[in-house]
């Protein structure tokens, strides 16, 4: 187990983090793709997590070359989506690591790129540990206004719950997330795909296999 020392609130994305949707993103991206014979690997996916929906549609159609527009692309993936987020699991060690903070009293917020109309499909059959949070922030908040990995949605969601963001321990998945994180002044701990290339997360203040190797109790006594 492992523990990152004096972190006094916590600030956690959520996919591929809390809830496992990556898959679900890959499976349906490539059901899109390879109508035109493209294949949706990690080279383009690694580039992806974390980023706006926006953004992330205009690179995989520059970089495939798909015949369709980004927007035509959002609309179709979209669709698919909306009926299979529903069902989503959560990663391990997720939710007894949200209800344990919860437990000490340790302020927690949700930061998501995820619109919040998805965010809602999401969480559908893990709602009652999401309401556990202090305060949450999704990609078309209003007062975001710059996408991962500019540091708003961190700020913000500090501010939604009351926290500096010097005492705050970002939990994230995606390098752009790690970016978000450290120019808001946080502390980060990252649990990468094991697909990623670790070098990407260098600047991380911890990187974990899983959420189950963190040591939530040493690394939030000060706060508790």
């Amino acid at each position: 187990m492992q523990a990152i020392a004096n972190a006094r609130s916590a600030i956690f994305d959520m996919d591929g983090l809390l809830l496992d949707t990556e898959i679900i993103y890959t499976e349906v991206t490539q059901e899109i793709v390879s109508r035109f014979g493209k294949v949706f690997d990690w080279s383009i996916k690694a580039n992806m997590i974390g980023r706006s929906s926006h953004w992330s549609a205009n690179y995989l159609v520059q970089t495939l070359d798909l015949p369709i527009t980004a927007e035509q692309y959002m609309e179709e993936r979209d669709s698919k989506l909306r009926e299979k987020f529903p069902g989503c699991e959560a990663m391990p060690g997720a939710e007894a690591l949200v209800r344990e903070l919860n437990a000490m009293g340790i302020p927690m917020a949700l930061a998501t790129s995820s619109y919040r109309d998805l965010y809602e499909l999401k969480i559908q059959r893990h709602r009652d540990w999401f309401d556990l949070f202090d305060g949450v922030v999704t990609g078309d908040d209003p007062e975001v206004g710059s996408a991962k990995p500019a540091p708003d949605i961190f700020l913000t969601a500090a501010r939604r719950i009351g926290v500096q963001p010097d005492t705050s321990l970002v939990f994230e998945d995606a390098p752009s997330g790690l970016q978000a994180g450290i120019a808001a002044g946080m502390k980060v701990l990252c649990v990468p795909d094991p697909n990623m290339d670790r070098s990407r997360y260098n600047d991380a203040t911890l990187v974990l296999d899983s959420l189950l190797d963190f040591d939530h109790k040493a690394s939030f006594s000060a706060g508790s």
